[in-house]
Parts: structure tokens; C-alpha cells; sequence
């Protein structure tokens, strides 16, 4: 359920200092969180660096998927330049970040949660592809401009189509 939220819901945004790690001796935090975050800023920088000037950095607590990364940004994962991007720093890619297909398992409840979510009112919904997030707001003709959020009812069917969606994300 909360990567369900994390996936249609998590609004990024570019942070002024994209060197900034706060993984300096004498920060508070520790540990696996900083190493979390000074690895996203780095594939951020490196995303960055190839071409996808608008990506972001991950919040603080360094987590980052593709499925928060996209949604609700104006970020293309079917463009040259996202996958040009993405190949030049797999090797830095945070975990959880996905860039892998779901299995058929997984595919199949993605495929029935976008039914579900035509069915409950979101009549442009996409079936979502193998390696693509689950909720690409990119691919909703009705979220051009304003984000999927601005829907009427995609919070009504996201609810309602909460168990497929579950289902996909389960071991992403």
C-alpha cells in the first residue's frame, strides 16, 4: 500500500545543491541512509550529467524509484536522451530504482490494475509496460499538463484498484 502511494502520489522536485551528500563527517544522520542518498545524488548528478536535465535528487531519506521519479514530472522514459541516460549509469542506479522488467506475475497484476483503473473511471489509464512504472502520468492523455492527481476520480479508482496494484509492485 505504500509503495502504491509512493508510486502515484510522491511529487519530486530538483534540489538547489545537487553536490550536496549532508554525508560530511560531523552531520547528524547515519549510515545506511546517508550511503542511500549519497548513491542517489550521484546517479542524479549522473543522470543529469547525460542529458535529463530536469531530474531530481532523492528525498532524504535517499530512496528513489522510477515510478516517483516520473510521475507527476514532465521526465519521458521513452525518450533518447532518458535512455542514453539510463545505460550511461546503470552502474549507479539506487536500489529499488527498478529499470528491470516485472516478472509475468507482476505484469499480469499491473495489466489488471490498469483495467481497474479504466473501469473505475480513468478511461485513458495505459497498460502499463514491462520495465515502465506502473503510473505514467506521461501516457495519461487526461494528466497533460496537471498530473494525474488533478483526475476527477483517480484517487476514487487508485483506491479501488489498490490490490492489483499491490500485486505489481510486490518484490520491485
Amino acid at each position: 500500500m505504500a509503495a502504491l502511494a509512493t508510486a502515484a502520489l510522491l511529487a519530486t522536485g530538483c534540489s538547489s545543491d545537487p553536490a550536496r551528500t549532508d554525508t560530511a563527517p560531523g552531520s547528524r544522520g547515519g549510515g545506511t541512509q546517508d550511503a542511500a542518498r549519497a548513491k542517489g545524488l550521484q546517479f542524479a548528478a549522473c543522470m543529469r550529467d547525460h542529458g535529463v536535465g530536469a531530474f531530481p535528487d532523492p528525498d532524504a531519506s535517499g530512496e528513489m524509484t522510477v515510478d516517483g521519479i516520473l510521475n507527476g514530472s514532465t521526465l519521458d522514459a521513452s525518450s533518447p536522451a532518458w535512455k542514453q541516460a539510463i545505460a550511461a549509469c546503470k552502474d549507479l542506479q539506487p536500489p529499488g530504482f527498478t529499470g528491470r522488467k516485472r516478472d509475468g506475475k507482476q505484469q499480469e497484476a499491473a495489466l489488471a490494475f490498469a483495467r481497474c483503473m479504466r473501469e473505475n473511471g480513468v478511461r485513458d489509464f495505459p497498460d502499463p509496460v514491462e520495465d515502465g512504472p506502473l503510473i505514467d502520468t506521461n501516457r495519461i492523455p487526461s494528466a497533460a499538463g496537471r498530473g494525474a492527481l488533478e483526475i476527477p476520480g483517480f484517487r476514487a479508482a487508485q483506491d479501488a484498484c489498490r490490490e492489483p496494484a499491490t500485486r505489481a509492485l510486490e518484490g520491485q
